[in-house]
């Protein structure tokens, strides 16, 4: 598995402005080519521009893995069907999300065996976020926070999470993703690691800032060999 440093709009903070799946990394206008590249390589994806509710915060906004990609009602028309004619080729559905909250990828954690989901997320979209991932979705707030998709990020080898969860949050996440999953932080001490991790089956994407020991803890969460 593939392992490499990136900043983003010149900032380590890459898993706000970045999703992956294993096809394809949708991400805002303007990459540098170095930054495509290192995208590309690394998680040996397809990258795609596009804005969602005319924001570039991207990975915060949508949530996914390879069955789907989940946006917002905030999402613009013009730009759910450029998604979905950027994703066509892939056979990925992308379905909007009829919930008062928009930050999706903070509230969703998922991989291509299972979600969870924050407790503050209505009854009445759960099926519909399910039925558009193509897995079953718990709800289960971790740490007291409504944000499990901030908190942890997983593949479907492993995972890394926020250093102060307690020790049933963590078995929980583990038995619910079917992985194992190991405490982190990035770029220098963020304990949020979805801000500076971007991971997906084939490679690992970290803030540049993140330093050797937190590397470590990192590869041994998401199993990068």
């Amino acid at each position: 598995m593939n392992f490499s440093k990136l900043s983003i709009l010149g900032t380590p903070n890459i898993g706000v402005y970045l999703f992956a799946n294993d096809y394809v990394a949708v991400v805002g206008p303007n990459l540098t080519e170095s930054e495509r590249r290192i995208i590309e390589e690394t998680l040996r994806v397809e990258v795609v521009e596009a804005k969602v509710s005319d924001s570039i915060l991207i990975g915060v906004l949508i949530a996914g893995n390879n069955n789907g990609i989940i946006v917002p009602k905030t999402v613009r028309e013009h730009e759910l069907s450029e998604l979905k004619r950027l994703l066509k080729g892939y056979h990925i559905n992308v379905e909007v999300v009829d919930s008062r909250l928009t930050a999706l990828g903070n509230i969703v954690l998922v991989n291509n065996k299972a979600a969870i989901v924050g407790s503050r997320i209505e009854d009445r979209v759960i099926a519909k976020i399910s039925d558009s991932l193509g897995v079953e979705v718990v709800v289960r707030d971790l740490m007291n926070l409504s944000i499990p998709g901030s908190i942890a990020v997983v593949n479907n080898a492993g995972g890394a999470i926020h250093p102060d969860v307690s020790d049933d949050d963590l078995k929980y996440v583990e038995e619910v993703m079917g992985v194992e999953v190991e405490r982190a932080t990035v770029n220098s001490g963020i304990p949020f690691v979805k801000a500076g991790l971007v991971a997906n089956n084939n490679g690992v994407l970290v803030g540049e800032y993140t330093t050797g020991p937190e590397i470590l803890r990192i590869q041994r969460g998401l199993k990068v060999l």
